[in-house]
């Protein structure tokens, strides 16, 4: 059994039940339309996100409530309308093997459907007086904008410290694996510090995510994802500013010359990827990852010891030791 199918096992009717309610959701009079989320539905993903509002509540009240599927179905919609927007911001023709929205219908269409999936999520809470719910995802939608223009904000000036860093993956990954987990344990009447400790819990989660996604930057290994592109894209992660910290003033200019001027250059980028490996950026953020990994697994300590519990544990064991 794959690794997020054994994870999946404790919520496996739950999340085949899911899966009928989303598409019921995703239903609209506009054929177009349609046509469009069917498109989106039959090339799902994992699932990953409403797997963790899934688990989270049935850790904590021992099952899933019709609040609980309302959760995922609207953080599932607010992923999907950030993914398709991110289509066409960052001009992507192919998601997880597929053509993107914006390739098959044009970047119009693809925008207007955004914007449906996000208009979808905050009618369906509206609708149902899942106000806790709709504060938990209005949030973490506010951080992703301000962590994804922040950080753009920074590449332009090549300044970003390790602090910094961690704000701009908190806001752009942490905040919405946060809200699942947080979003999981309001769904079932938990008190204020259990819905503070499950967002915690998923916070932590999400930045160990995005490091190890940082570190196949650095990897030679064939993991679908190009190595050297962060620095083409001029993304400051935690290796390369690890290695930007420890490295001599002339090494310093350099580091940056080749991010600034010259990232489209194999070679050069090539060079610099080996510079961070010697320095010693991968171990520091492998360390940095595993940390993470471990005060998230001892927040997780404190809730009741049951198959959902051991489902989120080996879920973040998974996240820092995933291939891909």
């Amino acid at each position: 059994m794959k690794p997020v199918e054994r994870i999946k096992e404790p919520i496996r009717l739950e999340m085949e039940l899911f899966e009928q309610k989303f598409r019921e959701l995703l239903r609209s009079h506009v054929p177009l339309l349609n046509r469009v989320t069917m498109f989106l539905v039959t090339r799902k993903g994992k699932r990953m996100r409403p797997m963790l509002v899934l688990l989270t509540a049935k850790m904590l009240a021992g099952k899933v409530t019709e609040r609980t599927y309302r959760g995922a179905g609207i953080i599932e919609l607010i992923h999907t309308a950030t993914i398709v927007h991110d289509d066409v911001v960052d001009e992507s023709t192919f998601r997880r093997g597929f053509f993107s929205i914006n390739a098959l219908w044009r970047n119009k269409i693809a925008v207007l459907v955004g914007d449906f999936l996000l208009a979808k999520g905050l009618v369906h809470s509206i609708d149902n007086d899942d106000f806790d719910l709709l504060r938990i995802i209005s949030v973490a939608v506010k951080e992703m904008s301000e962590g994804e223009l922040l950080q753009i904000e920074k590449a332009r000036k090549l300044n970003i410290t390790e602090e910094v860093y961690f704000e701009i993956i908190r806001q752009k990954t942490a905040t919405l694996i946060a809200a699942c987990t947080a979003m999981g344990a309001a769904s079932v009447g938990s008190g204020p510090k259990t819905v503070r400790d499950m967002h915690r819990f998923g916070e932590l989660l999400g930045l160990a995510f995005q490091i190890k996604d940082d570190l196949f930057d650095y990897t030679g290994d064939s993991i679908g994802k190009p190595t050297g592109i962060d620095i083409k894209e001029r993304k400051m992660t935690l290796p390369l500013i690890y290695a930007l910290d420890q490295a001599p003033a002339a090494k310093k200019r350099w580091i940056r010359n080749i991010v600034k001027n010259h990232n489209t250059d194999k070679q050069k980028v090539a060079a610099l990827i080996d510079y961070v490996r010697a320095s010693g950026g991968l171990d520091y953020a492998t360390a940095r990852m595993h940390a993470l990994k471990d005060e998230a697994l001892a927040i997780l300590k404190q809730y009741p010891d049951n198959a959902a519990r051991h489902s989120l544990e080996q879920l973040a064991e998974y996240v820092i030791n995933r291939k891909i």
